[in-house]
């Protein structure tokens, strides 16, 4: 392929269908026959907040019209809105549109294969993403002029990009987020607007548009998966595997202009190359360029980093692409006054016509650094065979007959991120377990994604810089909470078949569904809360064993823990026919494991109808939200109980629960946040006449600090550690101080119904820098961290020592009621599988100590 001419300069090109100057260069005319966004949407870009179906209607239209231009939907919202993207190139590029796509995957699973001369063929690949934050709303404005700027505009300039690039546009990556936000700000303008940034349109209301429907931050779920937008996402970008992955966002920051990466420099994760951060680099005088023309103010190499790698502009830098970040100042309405500038106003069609420039630069970046890109990719996946030989690490080992939903859920994101996983072959023995063959999976470090599967399963506590712009560490087997090894040999003799296909099973009925004494469920699987609440639903009453079992079933004897479901056949308002209908889908709904017993009596203590079980209460839930509350918090605990447990959570909303009738609520969750608006003693009252409520990271010191507990807290006094310092040192110093998100160790009580399901220890996750001491109420403390706690993340030296012997989770009594403080946060990011169960007990079994 060979390139001539520019793609923009100041010249008199033809102009944009938009208000604002862009400078133009190499397009003649724009084409009548595609139409213009106006003609879809019924406004001019910039003048209105354009709603989600509105933008698919006109790439729709665009490329219904277009010859060189198609859209495909890759995946639907929780709130069914269509998630699309564009893919233009030129008609001959469109004609082999799927050869160009395999050749360009070659470059990821067979490197070594492709020459250089075929390189100088090839098209660069480039993904334009937008709108992953819903309220930053000039993102899908910003796209669709790009769109109609590619699919309308003539001229050599436009022929010879679209010869040389295919271009993937991706207009809105979260619509339920955009369309929460544009409808507040459309809703709330008048004919005239107001730049008034205290007037209403200018102040969403809790819990705001950035989130997707379960007030999710999307731009962190690029590797977790947790949500249908990011794992479409995902799928499209590893069926393209782009060159360049561009990701366009606002920022409210005050005091700034319009940011692109590269980020800080010394923030940038080590396993992602130098060359990676040249490219960005060199990108990056693309867009000083066209900025500069427009005598637009930017920056670069501060406050954003590239350490992360659940983030648009990181998950591609590990992956042989490279991600970059742009930020734009936000209007966050039509127009709004700009702090200390003079009165000066920051439109919100100029913000649009920044996105819109930078999204121009990085097409012109990427084509003219075109052979530079794709050699790069292809020599990253060419490495790994070098890579492999250095590396200690070969392979890795995860158990399954422990957690086997866990393993599964595991394996089943790794494979979407193109990770080849295979059935151990034999026995490997680790210095902590041994894993059995049919019971563990093996990952080899040998093949394409090898960086990617470094960075998601090992352990890292050596950083160069003290601080992220997010989480310190995620590593993955802590996270899902499953038995895992490192492999420093050779791993083919260990390797299987490999692993295709997904679905989640080990659940299975083992004895007599006739049975007039019962069932018992063993508790511990992952899904074992949704079966609870399947049976409890269906008002099934249920009783929790306190003790270990021995229950006899399909003349085979079965040991069980603590926590085990008692089903008896006697029921009140449920038939023996009804209930066995509903016990035998059990394993295969919920993956859990259920027996039928044929006598009451078993051979050692407890006996079926033992009084260390306890009856349980069907849970009616309700969840602080609103303002003050942690929107993120508050979504997890939302998306668990919806999404995987099946249940419904009542969203009560912190200003209401003064007027409302709390009795209707057996459990109360306060997920964190600031909750100075509610007064406690409606809550101490509440939990004293039974209730059960459950705190969760600031949520939980809320409850502590307005007596429901009695723990001491403990923090580093920052004001005298850093006393005589200078001014320009206390931000750096702040930070090296500061848990962003730490995976910590904790020793567990798990005799305590709150622990059931659980071994000695449990990895949890940590980003609060305050600690609490032990109660000192008698087994009341479930988990406290030892001696260095700390197994991957950041964390000083001094935050280390203070966290000795602090505890993790308490649970106590208040009167008639439960108190049970989590201040680590078992759902975080709906990726910790590991700890949701030490919270669904709790929601659970709360009653019952």
């Amino acid at each position: 392929m060979v390139l001539t001419g520019a793609f923009f300069c100041t010249g008199s090109a033809q102009q944009l269908p938009f208000s604002e100057y862009i400078p133009l260069q190499g397009v003649e005319w724009y084409d009548e026959s595609i139409p213009k966004p106006e003609d879809i949407i019924g406004h001019r870009i910039g003048t209105r907040h354009t709603e989600s179906l509105q933008a698919v209607k006109y790439f729709r239209a665009v490329t219904e019209a277009s010859d060189i231009a198609a859209m495909y939907e890759y995946a639907r919202s929780y709130q069914n809105r269509p998630l699309v993207y564009a893919v233009v190139t030129s008609r001959e590029n469109h004609n082999r549109l799927e050869e160009i796509r395999e050749q360009n995957v070659r470059l990821t699973t067979d490197a070594a294969s492709v020459t250089n001369e075929e390189l100088e063929d090839m098209p660069v690949i480039v993904y334009l993403g937008y709108n992953v934050h819903g309220r930053e709303a000039s993102c899908t404005e910003a796209a669709m002029l790009i769109l109609y700027h590619l699919t309308a505009g003539r001229g050599e300039g436009i022929e010879t990009l679209l010869e040389n690039t295919v271009v993937l546009i991706d207009p809105n990556m979260n619509p339920d987020g955009r369309d929460r936000f544009v409808n507040w700000v459309n809703m709330n303008r008048g004919g005239v607007h107001t730049t008034d940034t205290q007037d209403r349109e200018h102040n969403e209301p809790w819990p705001g548009g950035r989130g997707n429907h379960y007030w999710f931050d999307l731009n962190r779920d690029y590797f977790p998966l947790a949500h249908p937008e990011s794992r479409g996402k995902v799928d499209v970008y590893q069926k393209w595997r782009p060159q360049v992955f561009a990701d366009f966002h606002e920022t409210g920051r005050p005091h700034t202009s319009h940011f692109f990466q590269p980020g800080i420099p010394e923030r940038t994760h080590p396993l992602t190359p130098e060359i990676n951060q040249e490219l960005t680099m060199a990108i990056a005088g693309y867009h000083a360029d066209i900025h500069d023309k427009m005598r637009q103010p930017f920056w670069t190499r501060e406050i954003y980093d590239d350490f992360y790698y659940g983030k648009g502009s990181t998950y591609p830098d590990v992956q042989g692409t490279v991600g970059i970040l742009y930020e734009q100042r936000s209007s966050r309405a039509l127009e709004a006054e700009m702090e200390n500038y003079h009165h000066e106003t920051l439109h919100f069609k100029r913000t649009v016509r920044n996105q819109t420039a930078s999204s121009l630069s990085t097409l012109q970046g990427s084509m003219e650094l075109r052979l530079e890109l794709l050699k790069y990719q292809r020599d990253f996946f060419a490495g790994a065979s070098d890579r492999f030989r250095d590396y200690e690490v070969k392979a890795y080992v995860v158990d399954r007959s422990e957690y086997p939903n866990r393993a599964q859920a595991l394996v089943d994101n790794l494979r979407r991120h193109r990770v080849r996983i295979f059935e151990l072959e034999r026995r490997y023995e680790s210095e902590e377990r041994t894993f059995e063959p049919g019971e563990a999976y093996i990952i080899p470090m040998n093949q394409p994604q090898q960086q990617f599967i470094r960075a998601m399963m090992e352990k890292r506590t050596e950083f160069p810089a003290e601080t992220s712009h997010d989480v310190s560490t995620w590593t993955m087997p802590l996270t899902f909470g499953t038995p895992y090894a490192e492999i420093r040999r050779d791993p083919v003799p260990f390797t299987g078949n490999e692993v295709t296909g997904f679905g989640f099973s080990g659940g299975e009925f083992t004895g007599t569904l006739e049975t007039n004494v019962g069932y018992v469920m063993e508790w511990g699987r992952y899904f074992s809360p949704r079966a609870l609440y399947r049976l409890q639903d269906a008002g099934v009453v249920t009783r929790v064993m306190h003790e270990e079992m021995t229950v006899p079933a399909g003349g085979e004897m079965y040991e069980l823990g603590r926590g085990s479901i008692i089903i008896p056949v006697d029921q009140p308002v449920v038939t023996p026919q009804e209930l066995r209908e509903i016990v035998k889908k059990l394993p295969e709904k919920d993956h859990v494991r259920v027996f039928g017993v044929e006598r009451g009596l078993f051979p050692a203590h407890p006996d079926f109808g033992s009084p260390s079980s306890h009856v349980l209460d069907k849970p009616r839930v309700a969840l602080l939200t609103g303002r003050g509350a942690s929107s993120y918090n508050a979504g997890e605990v939302r998306h668990l109980l919806n999404e995987r447990y099946k249940m419904p959570v009542t969203q009560l909303e912190i200003d209401m629960a003064a007027n409302a009738d709390l009795d209707r609520y057996n459990v109360i969750v306060v997920a964190g946040g600031s909750y100075g608006g509610l007064d406690p003693d409606i809550v101490k009252e509440w939990v004293r006449r039974g209730g059960t409520v459950i705190g969760i990271e600031t949520g939980a010191s809320w409850l502590n600090e307005n007596g429901l507990a009695n723990l001491e807290p403990y923090s580093l006094d920052l004001d005298e550690m850093f006393l005589d310092y200078s001014y320009a040192e206390q931000g750096a110093l702040y930070f090296s101080q500061n848990i962003e998100g730490s995976i910590f160790e904790a020793r567990i009580d798990n005799s305590h119904p709150v622990a059931y399901g659980y071994g000695s220890t449990v990895p949890v996750f940590r980003s609060m820098n305050t600690f609490y001491g032990k109660s000192r109420e008698r087994g009341t403390n479930i988990a406290v961290y030892g001696k260095d706690p700390l197994l991957s993340g950041f964390l000083s030296d001094e935050l280390n020592a203070l966290a000795e012997d602090k505890v993790s989770i308490v649970a106590r009594r208040e009167g008639r009621g439960r108190v049970i403080l989590m201040f680590d946060n078992p759902n975080f990011r709906s990726h910790w599988h590991g700890t949701n169960l030490l919270f669904a007990n709790s929601i659970f079994f709360g009653q019952t100590f």
